[in-house]
């Protein structure tokens, strides 16, 4: 398992924890979900049914936003993200978005959109007053 901190600011610190996708390590997650703001399911498009268990988590357990984030390997995807969405059965309102992961500022873009779904999809969920 992995585990990262960023200092935002004085008031704001956000902490990452990374395990591997498959299902076996579910126990895991319902314990690290507890609380987090949401989640990234890296996708591995060369292996793309790696993939499957973690999407299928995520899709299952709708309290948590989830984005899909498809690490470019050699500066290109296999597939695009319409494939992907439809490869993984990921619903249509989760933002799918590709990156590099081997570059700082790619992966604080996956982090960037992961934050502003979750407090999209937060207020979504509000209860109308």
């Amino acid at each position: 398992m992995d585990f990262g901190r960023i200092t935002i600011d004085d008031e704001l610190v956000m902490y990452m924890f990374g395990t591997p996708g498959q299902a076996r390590f579910w126990f895991m997650w319902d314990d690290l979900v507890r609380g987090a703001v949401g989640a990234v399911v890296v996708v591995d498009c060369r292996r793309l049914a790696d993939s499957f268990d973690a999407v299928d988590y995520f899709e299952t357990n709708k309290r948590i936003p989830y984005i899909v984030a498809l690490n470019r390997f050699e500066g290109q995807l296999d597939y695009t993200a319409e494939q992907v969405r439809e490869a993984l059965e990921v619903s249509p309102e989760v933002p799918i978005i590709d990156f590099d992961a081997r570059q700082r500022q790619s992966g604080g873009e996956v982090l960037k959109a992961l934050l502003r779904y979750a407090l999209e999809h937060n207020r979504a969920s509000e209860p109308v007053a």
